[in-house]
């Protein structure tokens, strides 16, 4: 039984064929033109088989799109890409189409060191690992509501220092329920505190939240939480702590993998902690109304090594 998406694509090709034959029994009424009359006809047929090219180029893009695979390369040898870089949590721009809106995310389906993974500690490198320096004090900062997530963006200040290197914080952000497995449990949020170095490089430190207490420096941020897209709200008063966020034990899971949404760049080291911090229910409800889900599934490991500092 032929699948929806063949079934398009076999329309496409009798559409193609009659419109060829159509094309095939209109040629001797051609010969009867006067030469500047043909001449005149040259653009229009042309705009006509470009025309023709750009919807076969689409029917077969959206065929493979509701076939759940990636679109055949059209005639011209060049990749279909089905959207214009826009990007979501799910629908025909969730994660299983993130490489095929656009070409800078074709990390998000080729890369083989992509984040999260499940980290499961009957598989992970056991032993001593060095402690992060933090360097966190109260900066400047702002709110964003960025369509995604709720970020905020910090003034210069704060760092991170590991495998020596320092890493300045730039900003963090949360998801909900959290993008980590650990050891088969998923936290209901993580905050990614995101730091980068000075060539560029990036760490990632996760900091799982949990149901309890409420947070002093997530209260803060739900208090300047925008409403509308692409909305920033200043942090008024001294500005904010980081510290707030991170638990007493600062014991960690460490391995190379990439950025979590497009354009799912390698490279980035992550340092997922042990240990989660406390929210409040009210809190978690809060995040929850506005991102009920907001989180990459998880990723093939590939036999990538996970350091876990005891």
């Amino acid at each position: 039984m032929q699948t929806l998406a063949e079934k398009i694509i076999a329309a496409m090709a009798r559409a193609e064929d009659k419109q060829k034959a159509n094309g095939k029994a209109s040629k001797p009424h051609a010969s009867q033109d006067k030469a500047p009359a043909k001449h005149a006809t040259a653009m229009p047929k042309t705009e006509k088989v470009d025309a023709t090219t750009a919807s076969r180029d689409y029917i077969r893009a959206k065929a493979a799109e509701l076939a759940g695979h990636q679109a055949d390369s059209p005639e011209d040898g060049h990749e279909v890409f089905l959207g214009n870089g826009h990007w979501s949590y799910e629908g025909p721009t969730g994660p299983a189409n993130w490489a095929k809106l656009n070409p800078e995310f074709s990390q998000c389906a080729r890369g083989k060191r992509q984040s999260p993974i499940a980290i499961d500690s009957s598989t992970t490198l056991q032993g001593p690992a060095e402690a992060l320096d933090l360097r966190y004090e109260t900066v400047a900062g702002s709110v964003v509501h960025n369509g995604h997530t709720i970020q905020v963006d910090l003034a210069p200040g704060n760092f991170l220092t590991v495998r020596g290197t320092r890493y300045e914080l730039a900003q963090f952000h949360f998801h909900h329920p959290a993008e980590e497995q650990i050891n088969g449990k998923v936290h209901p949020m993580v905050a990614h505190l995101v730091h980068r170095s000075a060539e560029g490089a990036l760490a990632v430190l996760a900091v799982p939240l949990t149901s309890g207490a409420a947070n002093p420096v997530i209260h803060t941020v739900w208090t300047h939480m925008p409403l509308d897209k692409n909305d920033r709200v200043p942090l008024s008063g001294t500005g904010i702590n980081p510290q707030g966020l991170l638990p007493s034990d600062m014991r960690y899971f460490q391995y190379m993998g990439s950025l979590t949404t497009p354009p799912c760049s390698e490279g980035v080291l992550w340092l997922v902690l042990k240990t989660p911090t406390t929210i409040s229910q009210a809190q978690l409800t809060l995040f929850g109304q506005l991102f009920p889900s907001n989180v990459r599934p998880l990723q093939p490991t590939h036999d990538r090594p996970v350091r876990e500092a005891l």
